[in-house]
């Protein structure tokens, strides 16, 4: 059944009354803080607010430890590579941390459907095999149509598609999964509603509790893997968000138990917007919420994206990551013609696909770009 946005997907968003799990948040209130020394020996969801506090940091070795033999354990020694691929940076939303927020002056750029193709070919040719479709929230430029377009395009020689854009009906997403998609990704970027309220200040994406959704109309729609996460810093309290994140993926589970979930706490970066975080989140914070995230939703696979610098991701891959991007553009068209667009933020990593992938293999890690099953040869 159509969701009750869908005769709005085209014009004025309507807003949406919470879903299943935005209920769910809403009845649950935090686990307390716990004994330490009990919260290391039986990690779990209730232990998770005990896990964040600052007094592990002292002890943030063992932590390490047990995330990494609860990764070894679940996933073994593989890391999934993957390239995100941004589609436009046309947006008709304001989101006062974003380089493509409406008001921004900056160059914007939306490919059509050969120029994605061509972005692709590059990307496959460079290994990968798993590829994010990324836009702006422009649902004229970037719409259902175009959308599936591009899908249909790409899934003769790509096996994994995924898109990270607006919001759609649970229709269109029906639609992308008959042409070939096979996962969404939508970041939260906070849980707090205040917090999320003060930083999306217009359009589509100022809808808390359709954000909060989306994935609940994917997965109903047929979409194999969803993708969560909170945006840290940009909230006061990330330690909340990493706990938000947590129980969300763990509802998605055992609500969508066919579908794999995975999870990602990108820190905020740079941005023609000039954001500055609340509250910096430090290297060994954010070593600690990886972690602790890993323990309190051992299931979930856990993304780190080229935003983080190449020694922290060097370590975190032989701790609890298990999909990572490699040799990121943030801008459209940026494999084949950067600096044609504004990018979306800068990396941190700028290694290639090639020497990030030598990187697993020296620290005894299968870089993985593509799953167990036959890729479609080129035409």
């Amino acid at each position: 059944m159509p969701s009750a946005c869908g005769a709005s997907e085209h014009g004025v968003a309507v807003s949406q009354p919470p879903g299943r799990f935005a209920q769910h948040l809403a009845s649950v209130a935090p686990p307390p803080l716990m004994d330490l020394g009990a919260a290391l020996a039986h990690p779990s969801l209730e232990a998770l607010p005990t896990l964040l506090s600052p007094e592990v940091l002292p002890r943030l070795e063992e932590l390490a430890q047990q995330a990494r033999e609860v990764t070894l354990q679940r996933f073994g020694r593989a890391v999934r590579l993957f390239a995100p691929l941004y589609v436009s940076n046309a947006c008709l939303s304001s989101c006062t941390y974003c380089g493509f927020s409406k008001e921004l002056d900056v160059a914007r750029r939306t490919l059509t459907v050969e120029q994605v193709v061509s972005e692709a070919r590059t990307l496959v040719d460079r290994g990968f095999r798993h590829l994010l479709l990324v836009s702006g929230e422009h649902r004229v430029e970037v719409s259902a149509d175009y959308l599936v377009q591009c899908v249909e395009a790409l899934r003769p020689f790509v096996p994994s598609i995924s898109v990270e854009t607006q919001t759609w009906s649970d229709d269109t997403y029906a639609r992308l999964v008959a042409a070939g998609l096979e996962g969404v990704v939508h970041y939260q970027e906070t849980y707090d509603r205040e917090r999320y309220a003060e930083t999306h200040l217009a359009g589509w994406k100022r809808d808390y509790d359709r954000r909060l959704s989306s994935t609940e109309r994917a997965a109903e729609a047929g979409v194999r893997r969803l993708g969560i996460g909170a945006l840290l810093g940009l909230s006061a309290d990330w330690r909340a968000d990493v706990l938000a994140v947590a129980r969300h993926a763990v509802w998605l589970q055992r609500t969508y138990w066919r579908t794999e979930v995975t999870v990602s706490l990108p820190r905020i970066k740079a941005s023609a917007s000039g954001f500055q975080p609340l509250v910096p989140v430090s290297d060994a914070e954010y070593v600690q919420a990886l972690c602790a995230l890993r323990l309190a939703a051992p299931e979930a696979g856990i993304v780190l994206s080229t935003r983080e610098p190449a020694a922290l991701r060097d370590g975190l891959a032989r701790i609890a990551v298990t999909s990572m991007s490699a040799g990121s553009s943030t801008e459209p068209g940026g494999y084949l013609t950067p600096g044609e667009a504004q990018e979306q933020f800068s990396v941190s990593d700028e290694r290639t696909p090639a020497q990030v992938a030598a990187m697993l293999e020296a620290a005894g890690y299968e870089p993985v770009w593509k799953d167990a099953f036959p890729l479609v040869e080129l035409g």
